[in-house]
């Protein structure tokens, strides 16, 4: 067991959850959206080793977590996946418990005990009948440093970009590669340091017909508007967004 990760015990004047009738299956009560941070240097865990760890973690606390017939595992549900190596600020994951308890008790269980380079910044209790978190989720802002091109060539194409009416682009997938339009995954693009290296903020969005907006082909597609090579220094996906708060 990894240091961090014993089981904690539950506190000794800690309040009895609501029962069930013996033999009678686990009802869920309450669900916790976590908002969570990731730095640059944390371990570049696969998403299925990164899985194992949170389950570890999960593992080694008292949370009550509700488990549906026939699930044993899977106890945490993440927004959105993130990309291998890249810093997060606000990203967003659901648990969900067959108690209900106080947010002070679910953040002790939880605090000092993530995977490495993991920060709980913040958690919240939402209404259990919501959709899934993955099917809300319809955006992400980007802080992107780049270099090879001047503040002032980037905002003119990205003005460009925005008010073009297709971006077709080419992606691989697979063994292959398949043409697609970037510019329905685009929201906004936006010089906001002007370096070097030269700062963008971007919002990408989030269909699940056509696919995600990669931070990393919207510069290359300033790129080509420029008609220049303009390389990534760093991305941090600064936070995911919901469906509703986009309007």
């Amino acid at each position: 067991m990894e240091p961090g990760t014993e089981p904690l015990q539950p506190p000794a004047d800690a309040p009895a959850g609501p029962t069930e009738p013996a033999g009678a299956p686990a009802v869920a009560r309450q669900r916790w959206r976590l908002v969570l941070a990731r730095s640059v240097d944390a371990p570049p865990y696969t998403a299925r080793e990164l899985a194992e760890r949170w389950e570890a973690v999960l593992d080694g606390s008292v949370l009550p977590f509700h488990r549906p017939p026939g699930r044993a595992r899977g106890r945490i549900a993440f927004g959105a996946p993130l990309p291998l190596a890249m810093a997060a600020e606000r990203e967003l994951a659901d648990i969900v418990l067959d108690q209900v308890w106080p947010v002070w008790r679910v953040r002790d269980s939880l605090d000092g005990r993530l995977p490495d380079g993991w920060l709980l910044v913040d958690l919240y209790d939402v209404w259990l009948g919501e959709p899934a978190l993955a099917g809300q989720v319809a955006a992400a802002d980007y802080r992107i440093e780049v270099t090879g091109a001047t503040a002032a060539n980037l905002t003119t194409a990205a003005t460009e970009m925005l008010a073009a009416t297709r971006l077709p682009r080419e992606r691989q997938k697979g063994s292959g590669v398949v043409a697609y339009d970037l510019r329905p995954l685009v929201a906004s693009v936006v010089v906001v340091e002007v370096g070097p290296p030269v700062v963008l903020r971007a919002r990408t969005r989030f269909d699940s017909v056509l696919g995600t907006g990669r931070p990393e082909e919207v510069v290359a597609a300033l790129g080509d508007l420029i008609g220049a090579a303009v390389s990534i220094g760093s991305i941090v996906r600064e936070r995911l967004l919901l469906a509703s708060e986009l309007g």
